[in-house]
């Protein structure tokens, strides 16, 4: 049975819920950003009229009102943005149980099935398409064809609100001329590389030698070879999937820079209070910290360690945190903002090897201290308890890393 694949991505989302719902800006170049007093002034995403300026996603607020002066600027309200994701996927629900979410905006369905040939999913596409313009208010455009990869191509290759179908005998044709950072999975470090062997488009990627990928880019070259060929057979996922978490992390910019060795320790440990709080609620411990800083120039670097045995106790991913910046950071100074992560995880009842020679006593009262903080912000706030390291500096202080900082990324492979 050939596989029929939608991929619906909402056009200019946020800025188009904003606009749904605030009708006097929606002749206007509109779009949603970061506070420039927080110190998180950049585009998040714009409206076809700002896009139309000149204005892009990623740039600062005063470089984009330089190039659109009319440029309406208005700040994020994610709670709105999840629920208006969660009515798209109602409606993708309708069509098939196997819908997969990629991002708030973005999700596959799977609408295979005895008898459905591909033109009945360029159909249903269609449908699918003027049912969220006319129900929800918004656009999606959606792409269609026999798997993840080119549906996802598809949906990017005409905008807004149009269905472009790539069939299994046609594909070629209408992808191997576009450029190779086109296809998911090619950042713009990878078509660095690509680039340097004369690979710029899809088609030449397509023909390039496997041998030759894997060299350069290790095991995902021939993989990013396999899918400009329009070879994946990876499943789109059911809506009762839960994915296994690979890693759990936080960052933030402060109120300012990072000028020293205090400054970062105030930050770390607030970043390492969320994560280990998130690994708890989750049920993991993390055998890997990874800390990354950016520079005031924008430069981002970022290094990793091991410990000695798993945990989700903020003291000592924080411990860990603060000593891999003392010995990997601690001549770049200034920096702009940082960020903790934690990998290399663990489910709480895997066997977990004591330490003989340590005070186990201690650690097991750190535990139950801190589950009993969990309980007091899961009924109080985030920051009806605090440490005293961050109260050093109120500016810092002020952050709130669960309810203003968290990021919920969704890898199409992860579990």
């Amino acid at each position: 049975m050939e596989r029929v694949i939608l991929h619906c991505d909402a056009n200019s989302y946020y800025a188009s819920v904003e606009c749904l719902y605030t009708p006097q800006i929606r002749d206007k170049p509109v779009a949603v950003s970061g506070s420039v007093e927080a110190r998180h002034g950049i585009i998040l995403t714009r409206n076809a009229l700002a896009r139309r300026c000149g204005v892009k996603t990623g740039e600062a607020i005063w470089q984009a009102k330089e190039k659109c002066p009319e440029l309406v600027c208005v700040p994020p309200d994610f709670p709105l943005y999840v629920r208006f994701s969660e009515k798209m996927r109602r409606i993708y629900a309708q069509y098939s149980p196997r819908v997969e979410a990629f991002g708030l905006d973005e999700s596959w369905i799977d609408v295979s099935g005895a008898g459905v040939t591909f033109a009945d999913g360029v159909r249903i596409a269609d449908e699918i398409r003027c049912r969220i313009r006319e129900e929800l208010g918004i656009t999606v455009s959606v792409g269609v064809a026999n798997n993840k990869i080119l549906a996802k191509l598809g949906s990017d290759m005409k905008k807004p609100d149009a269905v472009t179908a790539l069939p299994p005998d046609g594909f070629r044709e209408m992808i191997f001329d576009l450029p190779v950072q086109d296809l998911l999975f090619v950042g713009p470090a990878t078509a660095r590389k690509l680039a340097r062997l004369g690979v710029t488009t899809i088609g030449a990627l397509a023909r390039c030698d496997a041998g030759v990928l894997h060299s350069l880019l290790g095991k995902n070259g021939p993989l990013l070879r396999a899918y400009a060929n329009g070879e994946d057979r990876t499943p789109v996922m059911p809506l009762t999937h839960r994915r296994c978490i690979q890693s759990v992390g936080n960052s933030t910019t402060p109120p300012h820079d990072l000028r020293t060795p205090d400054d970062a320790r105030c930050v770390l440990f607030l970043l390492a209070e969320s994560v280990a709080a998130r690994l708890r609620e989750s049920g993991l411990h993390a055998r890997c910290v990874s800390v990354s800083a950016r520079t005031t120039e924008l430069i981002t670097r970022s290094h990793q360690c091991t410990l000695a045995r798993p945990t989700n106790l903020t003291g000592e991913i924080a411990g860990a945190a603060t000593a891999l910046f003392a010995e990997r950071f601690a001549h770049g100074f200034p920096y702009r903002s940082a960020g903790l992560s934690c990998t290399m995880l663990t489910a709480d009842d895997e066997p977990i090897q004591l330490d003989f020679m340590g005070d186990e006593t201690r650690r097991m009262r750190a535990e139950r201290l801190e589950n009993a903080i969990d309980g007091l912000r899961a009924r109080y706030g985030h920051q009806i308890v605090q440490r005293g390291t961050v109260l050093l500096d109120r500016g810092y202080a002020r952050i709130n890393p669960v309810e203003e900082h968290t990021i919920h990324p969704v890898n199409m492979y992860a579990g």
